[in-house]
């Protein structure tokens, strides 16, 4: 069967079992285009590339599924940049096609060429320039393949526009087989047996989990472990929800932002048995100084990963599910009463807490109101900055892939698209994304799509007039010399605009106005977008400055 280039794009979409797709059109992914007229593929189309690639994402986050994003050549390519950068950085499945100009053309610098393979081959898992379109099929296979697999990544797919108009001979590959690129997927059982015997011997363990624990679907073996050791939890910002924070043996978050009590106990430690998790910057502050204490353990399935930043014991290659279950069939639980008592005299000591005895609205209450409102059942998806600790610190995540958020990258922008993403993906759950009034604007455009694909998204903006975590280490370190964080006169009206989409738009300022805003909210089946006016100057507390060790934290009200 002969098929365009476009068709075989289609069509291999399809046996990729690819259901939905973001993206926005272009002159040399017309015939892509017009093959996708006659697809079953629901294509969205967002109001910005950048928002095509974090709405994906945001798919692939809340499903676990492969997201995919499609651009035009030029600034269409190059506009999904951040997007796949952002995927790159928190290990997210994502296939990203782009457009290209004719192959003889290729480097010539015609009308709207860029070379996306070369800008973008420090920021995915592996991208390929199709020049022949005999190598479509396979190589959309393969993407999806490399994708999905390991240490989950994005993928791209350049593709020039006379190459999607040749046709050639269909045939799917059945399987695949890349000589080069084969993850470890079973971890050494002799390693396991290693880490059992010291997490047998050891006095002070805590367990360190990451977004590779959600990435594998290893929640279940984690909370069996957990049951058999009784051993505390902390997370990191990508770990939350891969253990309930309602169980009395969460730490909730450690790091920079992170509750002190995780904190103390990390680096009071003697064993820290890291799961899915790359001991990056801001959950160790000062490398030199993190845990002096401690053996570590490390399960991940990157190789690259283990020993990059801390020196490890026992490392384990493999799968966190497939080393969990190793685990837990051979587990012996220390002897830690003593141990755990002091971690709960530290969670007393240092709970996590702000002043509310003011009628002004404390961001924190917002936080706290919407997870009381939705009961913990809600995909939370966050821009980036004050908003985004807020979230983490005070909605207690229950179960994986509700909390959507740029971690390693730390993209301003990136929660609303993804809370369409998540939205389309999981159209029974309620979703909220949690902003800040700087980083909505970056794509605010996006209410738009809300509005045309009728997508109950619900946006919570906690609103104070500035670039808030910019201002915060202002205030602290730099004497408040407030340089162009301050948006006093330059912030819209946030509820008119939402209007003028056709949105229900609210302003709350006072605290009484909260919960009766997020109830209403609620009740509306259709997007909405609520404008808390919060304290301008309330800052992310506890705060371990740059460059110091995290249990050197500035704690805000104890």
């Amino acid at each position: 069967m002969k098929l365009t280039g476009a068709k075989i794009l289609t069509e291999s979409l399809a046996r990729e079992k690819v259901e939905v797709m973001f993206g926005y059109p272009g002159g040399v992914v017309l015939p892509i285009f017009d093959a996708l007229y006659d697809s079953p593929i629901r294509f969205i189309l967002p109001r910005h590339e950048q928002a095509a690639a974090h709405a994906a994402d945001g798919y692939a986050r809340a499903t676990g599924k492969v997201g995919v994003c499609l651009a035009t050549s030029g600034p269409g390519a190059t506009n999904l940049v951040t997007g796949i950068a952002t995927a790159y950085m928190d290990s997210v499945p994502m296939v990203a096609i782009t457009g290209q100009v004719k192959t003889n053309l290729i480097g010539s610098d015609a009308f709207q060429e860029a070379d996306i393979t070369g800008i973008t081959r420090p920021i995915t898992k592996h991208n390929y320039l199709v020049k022949n379109v005999k190598d479509l099929a396979m190589t959309i296979k393969e993407a999806f393949y490399i994708a999905r697999t390991g240490r989950p990544g994005p993928v791209l797919i350049d593709l020039p526009v006379d190459v999607v108009m040749q046709e050639a001979e269909f045939e799917y590959p059945e399987n695949i087989n890349i000589r080069t690129y084969n993850p470890t997927y079973q971890a050494h059982l002799g390693q396991v047996k290693k880490a059992a015997k010291l997490i047998k011997a050891s006095k002070k363990p805590i367990v360190y989990v990451g977004g590779g624990v959600i990435i594998a679907g290893a929640s279940g073996e984690l909370s069996e472990f957990i049951r058999k050791t009784n051993i505390h939890v902390t997370t990191t910002l990508m770990g939350l929800g891969a253990f309930p924070q309602t169980d009395p043996l969460s730490l909730g978050m450690l790091g920079m932002h992170g509750t002190a009590y995780a904190n103390h106990a990390i680096m009071e430690s003697d064993l820290i048995i890291a799961i899915g998790a790359r001991f990056d910057d801001r959950v160790t502050g000062r490398l030199d100084h993190f845990a002096p204490g401690a053996k570590i353990i490390h399960i991940d399935i990157d190789p690259s990963s283990v020993s990059k930043n801390v020196k490890v014991e026992v490392p384990i290659v493999g799968d966190a599910k497939d080393a969990l279950a190793k685990l837990n069939k051979i587990i012996q639980p220390p002897d830690i009463e003593h141990w755990n008592g002091q971690i709960d005299a530290w969670k007393k000591k240092y709970p996590l807490a702000y002043k509310n005895d003011t009628q002004t609205i404390k961001p924190q209450y917002v936080v706290e109101q919407i997870y009381e409102a939705t009961k913990g059942d809600a995909i939370i998806c966050t821009e980036v900055g004050q908003n985004q600790m807020w979230a983490a610190q005070y909605y207690k995540f229950k179960k994986p892939r509700t909390w959507i958020s740029s971690g390693g990258l730390g993209t301003m922008g990136y929660g609303f698209p993804a809370a369409i993403g998540a939205q389309i993906g999981c159209p029974e759950k309620t979703v909220f994304d949690i902003a800040g009034d700087g980083s909505i604007q970056m794509n605010i455009q996006e209410l738009a799509t809300v509005a045309v694909n009728k997508l109950p998204v619900k946006v919570a903006v906690l609103n104070n007039s500035c670039l808030g975590m910019v201002r915060q280490w202002q205030e602290l370190f730099y004497k408040k010399r407030y340089s162009h964080t301050r948006f006093k006169s330059g912030c819209p009206d946030f509820v008119k605009m939402a209007q003028a989409y056709g949105i229900a738009g609210m302003m709350i300022t006072k605290k009484e106005e909260v919960r009766k805003s997020i109830d209403e909210a609620l009740k509306i089946d259709g997007p909405v977008f609520l404008n808390f006016i919060v304290e301008e100057e309330e800052n992310v507390f506890p705060m371990v400055p740059a460059g110091e060790a995290i249990n050197r934290m500035i704690e805000g009200m104890a």
